[in-house]
């Protein structure tokens, strides 16, 4: 599980402490909410239905306890952080929400979406790739510099910026949460497109552990991206006979397994009921009587 830290030194250096507080305290003021708008660039892509409801019902309840914090765009007001709120108050059928105005450049805007993005609890990992990789190509920063602004070591951040390598359907399967990003991690590991969406859906299909995924990208990777197929025993004419024998003396099918050295073996006799396995005891037992 990925530790989250809380407000990072980079938020911090955009919003001062009197703007994270709560929403009685002087300095802010309510809001139309059909005043707000959000970010067209906010990082995030999905918001969870049930999550925005839980939030909804907390705001119907006690109020948005933290305001948002907006900057002036023509006549309205375009959201810096805090879009969960403004969507889940709308969804309570709030029409106010307390605001706090900065005077905030369209750069660190950005740089404070992605930020607040990163930093919250259920973020889904491509979404924090991504926002990553926004921070490090618009911003101009170095891995080291990113991570330093979210409270990252640099090598988690790497970590997360080698899942923007995955292909597209396994991008999306993380963005669907059909398995975790060590799963994902483990496709990563093998080279080719054919043998990851082989691994890829054999764990779908069979919902590998993550380790169960690790054992079969290796055994992937060293079959040059496939899997050995399995060969079926042939049945020798003999062993046919026997089964084909022993299943009509007995009544139900029976299956002789030879061992490798064909000097021993076991039977195996397949049966549906109770009445049926009370039948081949019976078969069996006269079998012994007339011995």
């Amino acid at each position: 599980m990925k530790q989250k830290t809380g407000l990072g030194k980079g938020l911090g250096a955009l919003l001062s402490s009197r703007d994270i507080c709560k929403a009685d305290d002087p300095g802010f003021f309510l809001c139309p909410v059909e005043k707000i708008r959000p970010n067209p660039d906010q990082p995030r892509k999905t918001m969870s239905r049930d999550a925005l409801e839980t939030l909804a019902e907390s705001i119907r309840e006690k109020g948005v306890l933290q305001p948002l914090v907006v900057r002036e765009v023509d006549d309205c007001y375009e959201i810096v952080a805090g879009e969960r709120r403004w969507r889940a108050a709308r969804q309570a059928g709030v029409n106010t929400v307390p605001v706090v105005i900065k005077d905030i450049s369209p750069d660190e805007v950005l740089e404070l979406a992605l930020i607040e993005n990163i930093q919250r609890e259920d973020l889904n990992p491509i979404e924090e790739a991504m926002a990553y990789q926004r921070l490090i190509e618009e911003m101009g920063l170095t891995q080291a510099e990113a991570a330093a602004k979210v409270g990252r070591d640099r090598s988690t951040v790497a970590n997360f910026l080698r899942l923007l390598q995955l292909p597209g359907f396994a991008r999306q399967d993380l963005l669907d949460e059909r398995y975790s990003m060590g799963h994902a991690k483990t496709i990563l590991m093998v080279e080719s497109d054919k043998g990851r969406r082989l691994l890829r859906d054999r764990i779908v299909k069979k919902g590998l552990s993550v380790r169960q995924a690790e054992a079969l990208a290796r055994k992937i990777e060293k079959n040059g991206g496939t899997l050995p197929e399995k060969k079926t025993p042939v049945e020798d004419p003999d062993t046919r006979r026997l089964n084909h024998d022993l299943t009509e003396l007995v009544g139900s099918r029976v299956k002789v397994i030879t061992g490798r050295d064909k000097k021993g073996g076991r039977l195996e006799i397949k049966f549906e009921s109770h009445d049926e396995l009370e039948h081949i005891i019976s078969v069996l037992r006269k079998g012994r009587a007339a011995c």
